[in-house]
């Protein structure tokens, strides 16, 4: 499960490995958080020649690589650390954020625990955090109404041979594509958003027509049990195109366009509130 969290209002990429239950951090945002450093990525490559762990070990060897989104979009390898070994990097990093970013740490373990104990906690969290945004309790239950539909369709994908993450990017987009007309880039730029979430800033219209177009693609790739990931794109261009007639109907009989730059992102009043909140 890939994950973004935030320490004072910036953005710490994440992975929970569901096995071994462990954070993994990408050490290269740490590292930006902690130096201000403009080229982490250097910084990160000298301090791996340099410094050595109390037990002689080099860092290199004490993290491992996933693949996490990049700021292009794609997914790509970047050294990641779990909480023991960020903490062994920490301290050799001289930064006065050193130590509220261990307090930071020790807060997103306890609350992933809190979780595991009790999931009602995490859909919780995730409400307040829309709320905080503005969000309507209305708009909050149709986001989790489409983040179901999202997780049916996608486990279908899973089962059926789609196992890359670029793959289910790249039907993803082509479900967008087909029923909004933009990709999903070019509907994040319309709404002026970067890292956020497309779908935390959809109006309650955008949300439902999203869901339409992938619960359509869904029980059409069943219907034909669409296999692989051509397939399953000539599945999602179907169902994209139900919600494409269904919105240019309801565009022509109401004068409005339901694909619209509206975002919620957050007042400044309550952007120091959600700086330790998870994003979806």
């Amino acid at each position: 499960m890939n994950d973004v969290k935030l320490f004072e209002s910036k953005k710490v990429r994440s992975h929970w490995d569901v096995e071994q239950e462990v954070w993994y951090f990408s050490v290269i945002d740490v590292i930006e958080i902690l130096t201000d450093s403009k080229n982490p990525r250097d910084y990160w490559f000298k301090m791996k020649l340099r410094v050595k762990t109390e037990d002689g070990l080099e860092l290199s060897t004490i993290c491992r690589q996933l693949k996490l989104k990049a700021t292009d979009g794609k997914m790509r390898e970047t050294d990641v650390a779990d909480t023991q070994t960020l903490l062994r990097i920490i301290q050799s990093i001289p930064s006065p954020k050193a130590e509220p970013f261990k307090q930071w740490l020790a807060k997103v373990g306890y609350e992933r625990m809190q979780e595991i104990a009790d999931p009602s906690q995490s859909i919780d969290r995730v409400r307040e955090n829309w709320q905080k945004l503005g969000h309507s309790e209305k708009w909050i239950q149709q986001r989790m109404t489409g983040q179901e539909t999202r997780n049916k369709l996608t486990d279908y994908w899973k089962e059926s041979g789609v196992e890359k993450s670029d793959e289910f990017a790249l039907l993803t987009n082509i479900i967008h594509r087909e029923w909004t007309g933009l990709t999903v880039k070019n509907h994040k730029d319309l709404k002026g958003l970067k890292s956020q979430n497309l779908r935390d800033h959809m109006s309650e219209a955008e949300l439902i027509f999203t869901a339409l177009a992938e619960l359509s693609t869904r029980q059409i790739a069943e219907t034909d049990e669409a296999k692989g990931l051509t397939e399953n794109a000539v599945a999602s261009k179907k169902g994209g195109k139900i919600a494409k007639d269904a919105r240019l109907r309801l565009e022509e009989q109401t004068g409005k366009k339901v694909v619209s730059g509206e975002n919620f992102l957050p007042p400044k009043k309550v952007k120091s509130e959600l700086t330790n909140s998870t994003k979806d």
